[in-house]
């Protein structure tokens, strides 16, 4: 890959055409092949197209990295030391919700998967799953119907109709009142709090409803631009956002009435598009999808309780499912997250198995699912009535042999080595069939 980089910078540089028959072409994947093979030559156009892809992959995936990077390091810099992990191993400290004996992690799995496929079975063939059965060997499951009844809307608008209007601004002031939360806004070099809260709160209200710090000057009297700017860059940050919703999050959930909703155990994430305007920002992105419009996707994590508790701002393009474990894990919150909920773009196995792995249920709403295959340790019964539900058998061996690893790389996201995020990102990109990338899918189908 790295001379055939070199091969292309002397034809940049010389203005040669013709690719040097000394050219590597190793690196050339059959789906290139036709494009880069012309008979007995190689065309110079795609060979160079060739190249680059590939080497964006390799970056992508940490099979190939650069010295001194922060994002593209080797696959191996970013886990825990192997003399930390080793002491981990050791000391029989690893921070992993599951044993750490493999022979003992699949002797109980594949115990819980066989009684729980029998139970199932059993239940179906009696036709005792509500909502659920078999028709031509196709899982059919009937929708969910609103079990709200007509009059409950009458009964919200009548409620609602009984809070008073107030103005944002009144509505902050009073909430930092009861939490305090202004007093995370610090000064990024000097650590002190912000003495003018208005200007504060102003700020603050500017970037909540998108309104721009130039428009929130021109509808304030006595704020001037050049304040609001000087508070907005020296004492509102992304950390200092994450630790004032922390305090506002805990101060929710000790209201006696949102235990109403649910227990603060429970949670769900999903994205929401916003159009991107003005000057264009590294998470600005074209989504085909959404359209020919850049944008950009916030990503919330709500609890049952109905409070988000961790935001983050993401490119259109990436797939929610690489985010879900971020906000689990780095929120601020004293909430403690045991069951999480998404919608089909917020999962993969790679995710699936790190849920499993680091504590957390993960049951995410997938579309299509009459369409997926349940994963087994051992082959089905031909005559089971399930059979038609299940897939191909887990790759026991394949797991076995990246065991250690793979538990080196959950502990490395859960003592805070390395983000989630990056990590499942990097697993996403690695092209090897039978790779680490492979192993830890594995995990994920058990």
């Amino acid at each position: 890959m790295i001379k055939a980089l070199e091969v292309i910078q002397e034809l940049n540089i010389s203005g040669r055409r013709n690719v040097p028959e000394y050219a590597p072409t190793s690196f050339v994947k059959p789906r290139w092949s036709k494009h880069v093979f012309k008979g007995d030559n190689v065309d110079r156009h795609y060979y160079e197209m060739c190249a680059l892809a590939e080497l964006r992959n390799g970056l992508r995936s940490g099979d190939i990295w650069v010295a001194g990077s922060k994002q593209f390091q080797d696959f191996e810099d970013y886990l825990l030391a192997d003399s930390s992990w080793q002491s981990m191993r050791s000391s029989h400290t690893v921070p992993v919700a599951v044993t750490t004996d493999f022979p003992t992690y699949i002797e109980q799995r594949s115990l819980e998967l066989s009684e729980q496929l029998s139970l199932v079975s059993s239940l179906m063939a009696e036709n005792k799953l509500v909502d659920v059965r078999i028709e031509n060997e196709q899982l059919v499951i009937t929708p969910l119907t609103n079990a709200v009844p007509p009059e409950i809307d009458a009964l919200t608008r009548k409620v609602y109709g009984l809070l008073p209007r107030i103005k944002l601004t009144d509505l902050l002031v009073e909430v930092d009142s009861w939490t305090q939360f202004t007093k995370h806004f610090t000064h990024l070099h000097s650590g002190e709090q912000v003495s003018d809260k208005v200007v504060l709160l102003s700020a603050l209200l500017a970037d909540g409803i998108n309104l721009g710090l130039t428009r929130m000057a021109d509808a304030i009297q006595g704020i001037s631009f050049e304040r609001l700017a000087w508070v907005a860059d020296w004492y509102i940050r992304d950390e200092t956002y994450s630790k004032a919703m922390a305090e506002v999050v805990n101060f929710h959930t000790q209201v006696p009435f949102a235990a109403y909703w649910g227990d603060g155990t429970t949670s769900s994430s999903d994205g929401q598009r916003f159009k991107a305007g003005g000057h264009h920002s590294f998470h600005e992105e074209i989504n085909a999808k959404y359209g020919k419009d850049r944008s950009v996707i916030f990503y919330t994590h709500i609890s049952d309780q109905y409070v988000p508790f961790h935001v983050k701002v993401i490119n259109a393009t990436v797939r929610d499912a690489t985010y879900v474990l971020d906000g689990l894990l780095y929120h601020e919150s004293d909430l403690q997250i045991q069951e999480h909920y998404t919608d089909t773009s917020g999962y993969t196995e790679h995710v699936f198995a790190m849920c499993h792995l680091l504590g957390f249920r993960f049951a995410p709403r997938m579309r299509d699912l009459p369409d997926k295959k349940l994963y087994t340790f051992e082959p089905s019964p031909p005559d089971s009535v399930l059979a038609p539900l299940l897939g191909d058998k887990i790759n026991l061996k394949l797991i076995q042999d990246s065991w250690d690893e793979i538990l080196r790389l959950a502990s490395s996201i859960r003592t805070g080595t390395v983000t989630a995020s990056l990590m499942l990102r990097k697993l996403a990109s690695y092209p090897r069939a039978e790779s680490f990338s492979s192993s830890f899918a594995g995990v994920g189908k058990d």
